[in-house]
């Protein structure tokens, strides 16, 4: 299985730092919501015609890559 995670890129210029595919206006986020509510890579790629099958299979590389984390620690606000 090759990595797709190179195309997942973080610039605080774009989309106020969140992760995006290719330095692109597509955060990452936002292609798993689309593909949580259901819609197929196939209907993605149909609406966003610039974006490609190893984009899709990045963003979930990246939540997969997400989800290992061992431990999350709570910071109560000051």
């Amino acid at each position: 299985m090759s990595s797709h995670i190179g195309r997942i890129t973080i610039d605080k210029d774009i989309c106020h730092g969140k992760p995006t595919i290719r330095g692109m206006r597509y955060p990452v986020e936002n292609i798993l919501e689309l593909l949580s509510s259901g819609m197929s890579i196939e209907e993605i790629l149909e609406d966003y015609k610039d974006l490609e099958r190893e984009d899709i299979l990045a963003s979930l590389e990246f939540a997969t890559k997400l989800s290992r984390i061992k431990k999350i620690e709570i910071i109560p606000a000051a």
